[in-house]
């Protein structure tokens, strides 16, 4: 048998521990890079809008490039994409950047937790979606969502549905003071519903979101699905039911996404949660919110908690000083209501 002649391809080349290609810190600038806004993100892929509201919009797809390190990108992004940016089937592009955000919406898994989960990105508004019944509201829940909003610099605004089972005028009382805006929605038997109910009024509610970027967040079981879906028709958002024995509703919404509402402006709607971490809040940051108050703390003695039990807090001196009984009580609310969402944040609620 005639002995094998090697050939080229029984070579094999071993590359050496240093590659050939030298090392560098540099890094493409990506100059020919297009801006893309976040709408969706499901398990390492990113769904996106290139040229939103403009001749040439189109839904991009897209992963992380190494460029972005562990920084997490969420809905509400802007960011820059490089390579297949055409959005045709099959496409894939990269996020080399994330563009510089306006707000950002955190929160902690608890009071004590270091690590902070950013929500979502460049919104102006939070929607805390309570039912006012079936499950019964949580202030202290309202409160830390309250206190999120704030130190991100957005405006609040409660949205209170199932007022066909309880009356919202409490609720109303608690966090008008705290310049909270809230409106109401009711349910009306709807055979044509996959829910059976319909929802409204939904006038004062879509007022309240046009023009804006809009988080809604809630318990389970609160509605907010079904108003989601009764504000965009084509968002076929799951809906759930309440659990008749613990009173909870059951996680429908699986991830953050972005919708746009017939009017103009977005709505964020994200998962369900059941708590609501303020760790990464500082106290300092709660008061400037409110700037009344934050302008009557000056007066307070140093380390002053501006707590109930605080000695010679000038909040209270404010409230003593009012004019009038009217002025009086109304200083009073808005005094008890700060200190709750204060307390939800210190623990000592």
């Amino acid at each position: 048998m005639a002995r094998r002649v090697p050939d080229e391809s029984d070579f094999r080349s071993r590359p050496g521990k240093r590659g050939s290609r030298p090392r560098t810190k540099q890094r493409p600038d990506h100059a020919d890079a297009v801006t893309g806004f976040v709408t969706g993100v499901d398990r390492g892929r990113y769904t996106l809008l290139v040229d939103a509201d403009g001749p040439d919009e189109r839904v991009v797809v897209a992963m992380k490039a190494r460029d972005i390190g562990r920084t997490r990108v969420v809905c509400g992004d802007r960011v820059d994409l490089v390579g297949d940016v055409s959005g045709d089937d099959g496409s894939l592009a990269r996020i080399v950047r994330i563009q510089e955000r306006s707000a950002v919406l955190r929160r902690t898994a608890d009071d004590t937790d270091p690590y902070e989960r950013v929500i979502v990105a460049n919104a102006d508004q939070l929607v805390v979606v309570t039912a006012l019944a079936e499950p019964e509201p949580r202030t202290r829940m309202i409160d830390r969502c309250v206190v999120a909003a704030y130190d991100a610099g957005m405006d609040v605004l409660l949205c209170l549905t199932k007022a066909d089972l309880a009356d919202p005028a409490p609720l109303r009382a608690l966090y008008e003071p705290l310049g909270v805006s809230v409106v109401e929605t009711r349910r009306v038997p709807d055979g044509l519903a996959a829910s059976g109910w319909a929802i409204e009024p939904l006038d004062a509610v879509r007022a309240a979101l046009a023009g804006r970027a809009s988080v809604f967040v809630g318990h389970s079981g609160v509605g907010k699905s079904t108003l989601v879906n009764a504000l965009v028709p084509d968002a076929r958002r799951a809906t759930g039911v309440v659990n008749d024995h613990t009173g909870r509703g059951r996680h429908t919404s699986t991830s953050a996404v972005a919708l746009r509402l017939p009017g103009g402006g977005w709505v964020i709607d994200t998962p369900g949660v059941r708590s609501f971490g303020l760790a990464h809040v500082e106290v300092g940051n709660l008061l400037r919110a409110f700037d009344d108050l934050d302008e009557v703390a000056e007066a307070c003695p140093r380390g002053c908690t501006h707590l109930d039990d605080a000695p010679d807090c000038a909040l209270d001196e404010w409230v003593e000083a009012s004019p009038d009984d009217e002025t009086r009580a109304a200083r009073a609310a808005r005094l008890e209501s700060f200190r709750r969402v204060l307390a939800s944040r210190t623990g000592a609620a």
